[in-house]
């Protein structure tokens, strides 16, 4: 089964492109830059600031190549050398961001990530970060014949829906699922609490409705467990405990691992089956997924977030924050109905 990709003149993204090593097995853009979302003027899109995402096989190199093409780009971590950036890249969620670089006239922010690394959170969801963004649309740029991370990119979306399958009831609409897939990787992250628009997940979702559709459709359509009314835009799902139980043994290993640390008395060494048939049963198993989803989450974006002090440097990280805060105040002003 292929990844949907979402068609778009995609010229000004692909200029931005043209500037970077092309080295790449997977680049896309993302974010409020890219998708418009509730709440924002017609001109938003163009004076909001790009995000991108770059998977790399051989990130020093990558790095080598990017210090000699756009060596501004970086903080004062570009006098270290490419082995050390990369080094500093492997902490946290894997991925290395330089923010508010000027480029074709737009402000853009690209993160760049070993392929390896990202195949492993898609399938195993070890940090949920850049997992967690793949989760929601996204436009591809550009992608290499890699089947594995094919194979990841796919898995992660059925992972997506499983997860919020068994955090919702037995019936629900389209948007309500898509609000539960968008709103995974931002649970349990800090910025949330402050720094981010509270709406946020309301604000992706509500305008891209058709979007997420061209994602998830397919999966919806072939998933046994669910009777998917795509044209009344309904869904009834099985919340029985066998039905749960299907689902909690399909999820992402390190999801389960927190799931089962969560019920797991210390010192008592249960198999992994046998805790999750529990969980299954559990009147508050949906509560238990969320609360292993949130803890991965916040492990994780803590660890990146103080890493941006480093890689962006302290100027840009105290803009970058500020901006951050100030499009968290303008939420809370146009909450929504």
């Amino acid at each position: 089964m292929a990844l949907p990709v979402l068609s778009s003149s995609a010229v000004k993204f692909r200029r931005v492109l043209a500037q970077f090593p092309q080295e790449l097995s997977l680049a896309f853009a993302y974010g409020s830059g890219v998708f418009r979302q509730a709440g924002a003027s017609a001109d938003h899109g163009e004076t909001n600031m790009l995000d991108f995402v770059f998977a790399v096989d051989d990130v020093v190199t990558w790095h080598m190549t990017n210090l000699s093409k756009n060596r501004s780009h970086y903080s004062f971590l570009k006098f270290f050398g490419p082995k050390n950036i990369s080094t500093i890249q492997g902490y946290g969620a894997g991925i290395y961001y330089n923010t508010l670089v000027p480029c074709n006239g737009r402000m853009i922010k690209y993160g760049v990530i070993s392929t390896d690394a990202l195949i492993e959170d898609l399938f195993h969801w070890n940090t949920l970060y850049v997992a967690g963004r793949l989760q929601k649309p996204v436009k591809i740029l550009a992608q290499n014949e890699n089947s594995k991370l094919q194979a990841a990119l796919v898995s992660n979306l059925k992972s997506a829906v499983l997860a919020s399958f068994l955090m919702l009831p037995e019936s629900f609409s389209e948007e309500e699922l898509f609000l539960q897939i968008a709103g995974l990787s931002y649970s349990g992250d800090f910025r949330m609490i402050i720094g981010e628009d509270r709406f946020k997940v309301h604000n992706i979702v509500q305008p891209n409705i058709a979007h997420f559709q061209k994602l998830y459709s397919s999966i919806l359509q072939g998933c046994p467990q669910v009777v998917y009314k795509h044209q009344q835009g309904k869904l009834e799902i099985d919340k029985s405990p066998e039905g749960q139980f299907t689902q909690l043994m399909a999820l992402p290993k390190t999801l389960q691992q927190q799931i089962t640390a969560l019920v797991n008395p210390p010192g008592k060494n249960r198999d992994v089956e046998e805790i999750l048939l529990q969980v299954a049963h559990d009147p508050d198993c949906g509560y238990l997924v969320h609360q292993g989803i949130s803890a991965i989450v916040r492990s994780s974006s803590i660890v990146q977030s103080a890493k941006t002090i480093l890689t962006a440097g302290a100027k840009k990280s105290v803009i970058y924050s500020l901006k951050k805060l100030y499009k968290m105040a303008k939420g809370e002003l146009k909450k929504p109905s």
